[in-house]
């Protein structure tokens, strides 16, 4: 069994950046972890994922080249920063993990509580 726990979310006027934090309990470098998110009104969608070992990457083409996932697997930390932030960035962002080597899959095993973010102009 593994926890996710999220931090990091707050208030950002648009173009700031902040970045989000995803502490793991039990054997972080067994999990692929991604990043989903959840718009008012919305369906969660993924935002990015890494392998195990973060030299796999994938992004949503909505933030690619903005955002940049990443992960310390000696802080059992996986991490999101977030630049040139918009309006529609704003949402809760949810961790993920899967037990796998590879990426996550399309619906993670393993669940955060979500952190919000909200981004103003």
């Amino acid at each position: 069994q593994v926890q996710l726990e999220e931090s990091g979310g707050g208030p950002v006027q648009v173009g700031g950046s902040l970045k989000l934090s995803c502490t793991v309990s039990g054997r972080f470098s067994d999990y692929a972890m991604g990043w989903w998110r959840q718009g008012s009104g919305s369906e969660r969608e993924f935002v990015a994922s890494l392998n195990w070992n973060g030299d796999d990457t994938e992004y949503a083409r909505s933030v690619k080249g903005r955002f940049t996932v990443s992960r310390d697997n000696a802080k059992n930390t996986l991490y999101l920063q977030m630049n040139k932030l918009k309006p529609e960035d704003t949402a809760v962002y949810y961790c993920a993990a899967d037990r796998s080597i590879g990426l996550v899959s399309s619906n993670p095993h393993y669940w955060g509580q979500g952190t919000h973010v909200a981004v103003s102009s």
